[in-house]
């Protein structure tokens, strides 16, 4: 199969990739990720995905910074039980019509490798958007992978983030952070 591989980080594209490439798959990566912020964030991540993917030999997609058009997607929907879907639609939608433009069979995110995010909306929304674009979305579980690609990673010296990306994601991080850190009086 011909597929794209929509890629949110570089640690996150190690499982994915290597079980594409194990079933036979020939992959090209696509990394489309407006939501991430600031825009310091956003380069240091592409960064690190086209170095990494030109390490293990992948050709790899970058489609522009579109940060205005997620704020456009996610504006009332600040919450992340409606965010993270309006914002993962938003890269699957782009993901699956660079896919049929570019002529591959099939497209996928690596969004499934993560124990973070809901899997069951993430296919969904794939296969809402396979429909609608008129391109398979190929859906797999990839969460097993996680913690070891994760590993990996950190073991290579991949830069690995410490929220989703977008505004909303870090200023949730930092909440809860200074929450735990106010409960326990020793952490101050």
């Amino acid at each position: 199969m011909n597929i794209l591989l929509h890629i949110c980080c570089a640690p996150c594209e190690i499982f994915p990739l290597e079980e594409l490439r194990r079933e036979g798959s020939k992959v090209a990566g696509f990394f489309y990720n407006p939501n991430i912020h600031p825009y310091s964030e956003y380069l240091k991540r592409k960064a690190e995905v086209e170095r990494y993917s030109n390490d293990i030999g992948l050709n790899i997609l970058c489609a522009d910074y579109d940060i205005e058009n997620y704020f456009q997607h996610i504006v009332y929907n600040e919450e992340a039980k409606s965010r993270c879907p309006a914002c993962w639609w938003l890269r699957l939608e782009k993901t699956a019509k660079t896919a049929k433009e570019n002529g591959f069979e099939a497209f996928t995110t690596t969004l499934l490798v993560s124990p973070y995010q809901d899997q069951e909306i993430i296919k969904n929304i794939g296969v809402d958007v396979s429909n609608k674009i008129g391109i398979r979305f190929y859906y797999k579980d990839y969460r097993p992978g996680f913690r070891a690609a994760h590993a990996q990673a950190k073991h290579e010296g991949i830069y690995c983030q410490n929220y989703c990306g977008c505004v909303f994601s870090e200023k949730e991080r930092v909440e809860k952070k200074n929450k735990n850190r106010n409960k326990n009086p020793c952490l101050r």
